[in-house]
């Protein structure tokens, strides 16, 4: 078990776990998870490199104030967070609403990116993914529980038709993982999925210096292939990566290959 210790940053008590060892990898989360939703990678990467594994403002164990959260306010969080904790530069990683966190952070301080993962990532919201997080909105609003909504709302975009038929068991043990996590309050979840409905990082994409690795899953629809070329254009030098027997979560659904196509990246720019 890593160190478990918070540092303020930004004006926030932000929550992170410390675990392996060589250069720093600063690992950010997706809506409403917090630090441990990257167990899976953790278990590999830090056999490589010093995880750090933080929970984003409105999520986990961090501060959830009141306000307008914006995916450039969570990146000046991770900032603030690495000049705390002392981290200095490193390999950014992020999924989802953690990509997006990722790509403000790496064209905005471009000194603290060694490298930067962006999984099932999107440069600007368009009407179809705002209307998929307005109906998780929605959900959470009706259910008064984040937790139930992940599962009930959520997972149905993360996962492959063939995934809840094949392994009805696996689907059921990540939603007791889910249930075991410290959830936020819908108050918080709204405060953080208004994030996602207004990201637009397309005026940052360009200043993008650190090599740069893009992944998709080919069953993706919040954050589909659609999204590949307008980041692959905009970001100088992009790999990319698609995950074909994945949706929205590889991380989860493949975790074997994505764990060592991911790796292979990063150990290459260590």
């Amino acid at each position: 078990m890593g160190a478990m210790p918070v540092v303020h940053a930004n004006g926030i008590d932000v929550n992170y776990e410390v675990e392996g060892e060589g250069e720093p990898l600063v690992l950010i989360p997706y809506l409403a998870a917090d630090q441990a939703c990257y167990a899976f990678q953790v278990a590999e990467y830090a056999k490589h490199f010093t995880c750090y594994s933080v929970d984003l403002r409105g999520a986990g164990l961090s501060g959830k104030p009141d306000g307008v959260y914006t995916t450039e306010l969570l990146a000046d969080d991770i900032a603030a967070f690495m000049q705390a904790a002392g981290v200095g530069s490193a390999h950014v990683s992020g999924l989802s609403l953690g990509a997006a966190t990722g790509m403000w952070l790496a064209g905005k301080y471009p000194d603290l990116v060694r490298s930067l993962s962006l999984h099932s990532a999107w440069p600007v919201s368009d009407p179809f993914l705002r209307t998929v997080v307005e109906t998780w909105q929605i959900i959470a609003n009706a259910l008064a529980n984040v937790t139930e909504m992940v599962i009930q709302g959520i997972f149905p975009w993360c996962f492959t038709p063939e995934l809840y038929a094949a392994r009805p068991e696996y689907i059921d043990s990540l939603a007791a993982f889910v249930r075991s996590r410290p959830m936020p309050p819908v108050d918080a979840f709204l405060r953080q999925s208004g994030a996602a409905l207004a990201h637009d990082a397309t005026a940052v994409l360009g200043s993008i210096q650190a090599p740069t690795l893009i992944t998709f899953g080919r069953h993706d629809q919040v954050t589909s292939t659609r999204f590949a070329e307008p980041l692959t254009t905009a970001i100088p030098d992009a790999e990319l990566i698609v995950f074909e027997d994945c949706a929205h979560a590889p991380i989860y659904e493949n975790v074997e290959d994505f764990n060592a196509r991911t790796l292979a990246f990063l150990q290459r720019h260590q």
